[in-house]
C-alpha cells in the first residue's frame, strides 16, 4: 500500500513540474512566434528591403512578406485588410468625401493624397478609388421613420 501511495505521489510531482515548465516556456519573451514576426538582424528599417504582403489564403487576411538586408532574407507576418485595395495596401492615403454617383457606370469615386509609405513601398502621390453606388437612398440625420 505504501509503494502505491509513493508511486502516485511521485507521478503527481512529475506532472506538476512538467506543467510549470511548459507555462514558463510559453511566457518566455524569446519565443519562436516572436522571432517570426520581425527580422532578427542588425539592419535598420531604412536598410531593409521589404517585399509585398502575400496572403496565405485567398486575396486578403494574414500573410507573409520577405524582408531582405545584406545577405539575409526573413519572412515576416503581415496582414492585408479584406476591404482594402491590394495595389495600395502598403501606402496610407488621406481620402476626401465620396463624389456623386455616375449614372452611366453606376460607380462613385474619391481621390486621396499620400500620408506615408510603409515598408519603403513605392507609392503614388495621389490615387483615385471607386466603388459601386449604393442602391439605398440615405435619409439625412434627424428625420424620423413614418409608420
Amino acid at each position: 500500500m505504501r509503494s502505491l501511495f509513493s508511486v502516485t505521489l511521485l507521478l503527481l510531482l512529475a506532472l506538476t513540474l512538467t506543467t510549470e515548465a511548459s507555462k514558463k516556456a510559453k511566457n518566455h519573451k524569446g519565443s519562436k512566434h516572436e522571432s517570426r514576426s520581425r527580422p532578427a538582424s542588425e539592419c535598420t528599417p531604412a536598410e531593409t528591403q521589404y517585399g509585398k504582403c502575400v496572403p496565405e489564403h485567398g486575396d486578403c487576411g494574414d500573410g507573409l512578406r520577405e524582408a531582405t538586408c545584406k545577405d539575409r532574407t526573413d519572412k515576416i507576418h503581415c496582414k492585408i485588410p479584406c476591404n482594402w485595395k491590394k495595389d495600395i495596401s502598403d501606402c496610407k492615403y488621406k481620402f476626401g468625401p465620396w463624389g456623386a454617383c455616375d449614372a452611366a457606370t453606376n460607380t462613385k469615386s474619391r481621390s486621396g493624397t499620400l500620408k506615408r509609405a510603409l515598408f519603403n513601398a513605392d507609392c503614388q502621390t495621389t490615387v483615385k478609388v471607386s466603388k459601386p453606388c449604393s442602391p439605398k437612398v440615405k435619409k439625412p440625420r434627424g428625420e424620423k421613420k413614418s409608420n
